[in-house]
């Protein structure tokens, strides 16, 4: 060691030191720093750049996401590594499309009733694929709404398609345990924060998977979190999603009420996130045109469902301890996003541009130690439903 010159590397934050010869950093590649034969065998990591040569990690890296002046007609775009190995097919066109048409009607209906439009920002993807995010930020009706639609594919780490599995369910049969899979995820991601503690907030997320060896399923869900709880709401929100289910299936809504109400439980506090509505995952239990067209008229659902709600609350009068309870409830919101939710998980393990994967958490939230509402008072009652959930239609 101590003929080995040393060049130091920041990985995540972290220092550590590759030794030029005769060892090398087992945890570091692709530096011209390193000599070739060190490079095959180095494995690689989330996030590095070297000091000496200023040189970059290209793979899961955070800043690895490049803006886009104008709107690409695909976001299957050609940067990177992330070869067209098995892109273009037919579903994956008929996805994109209908994700980015969903993405423009809902921020028309945002944006008409609070009068704000939205920001966009259109990105690439260093291994393959982009995005293009639009927000809208302390609106006159809304605090913060996020509308995301990404297209993007690659290689994920064993540890990303753990976090994209639901039920057990394998993702990587035929791979090996340190063998990268390659993907196409395409998906359209929305939180919705009102200002007025008396309109709640919706989320809903419908995405569609490939991968290499033929694999492929669909997954999503829309639901609603109010602070303050309005039944007729709560019963409209959960009709306007059976009525959708039942068109194509009479057993979907019964079903995926419960999983919603079974994933959106934050289970360090015994209660779940909101009311509920629709949560599925892994679907392929029927031709991808069937169940295509279910993501497709769910997605349709969202402004029939949220925006009479919000056009009845958005401006109620509230008063200041009302407001504060819409504080410790974003509270929950951010502990669930940040805990539990798989996409956020998934998004992270990919190395996801953290703009978007973060476009969900609230501008404002609040932590109070020990917090009990009143017995009786509709704080409590919207609790009881959080901890026990009920059927609404």
């Amino acid at each position: 060691m101590t003929e080995s010159s040393l060049l130091l590397f920041v990985t995540m934050g972290n220092p550590c030191y590759l030794l030029k010869k005769p060892s090398y950093c087992g945890k570091t590649r692709h530096c011209s720093c390193i000599p070739r034969y060190s490079r095959s065998k180095a494995l690689g990591i989330s996030n590095w750049s070297c000091v000496a040569t200023n040189e970059r990690s290209q793979e899961y890296s955070f800043v690895n996401h490049q803006p886009l002046e104008n709107t690409p007609e695909s976001l299957v775009v050609e940067v990177g590594e992330g070869k067209k190995w098995f892109l273009g097919t037919s579903m994956q066109q008929s996805f994109e499309k209908m994700i980015r048409k969903a993405q423009d009607d809902i921020c028309d209906a945002i944006e008409k009733l609070d009068g704000t439009p939205f920001k966009q920002d259109v990105w690439t993807r260093q291994e393959g694929g982009g995005g293009i995010s639009r927000v809208l930020q302390d609106g006159i009706v809304f605090e913060k709404a996020g509308v995301n639609v990404s297209v993007v594919y690659g290689h994920m780490p064993p540890e990303a398609v753990k976090a994209a599995s639901a039920r057990g369910v394998t993702r990587d049969g035929g791979y090996g345990p340190n063998e990268k899979v390659p993907f196409f995820a395409a998906g359209i991601s929305s939180v919705i924060h009102p200002k007025n503690p008396m309109a709640p907030t919706v989320h809903f997320n419908y995405r569609y998977f490939e991968t290499e060896r033929g694999l492929w399923w669909f997954g999503g869900g829309t639901d609603l979190t109010p602070s303050f709880l309005f039944e007729d709401d709560c019963s409209h929100f959960h009709k306007c999603l059976k009525e959708t289910c039942d068109r194509h299936d009479s057993e979907f809504y019964p079903k995926f009420k419960k999983w919603c109400d079974e994933y959106f439980l934050i289970k360090h506090r015994g209660e779940r996130r909101g009311i509920g509505g629709i949560f599925f995952d892994d679907l392929n239990d029927r031709p991808a045109e069937q169940l295509f067209e279910f993501s497709k008229d769910c997605a349709n659902t969202v402004i029939p469902a949220y925006v009479p709600i919000i056009e009845r609350r958005k401006d109620m009068p509230y008063t200041e301890q009302e407001k504060n309870w819409q504080q410790l409830r974003r509270g929950r919101y951010v502990e669930f996003n940040l805990v539990y939710d798989r996409g956020t998980v998934f998004g992270l393990k990919t190395g996801g541009r953290i703009e978007s994967i973060l476009m969900s958490l609230p501008l404002t939230a609040r932590w109070e130690y020990d917090h009990h509402p009143e017995e009786n008072s509709r704080e409590a009652q919207l609790l009881t439903v959080l901890r026990e959930p009920k059927e609404w239609i």
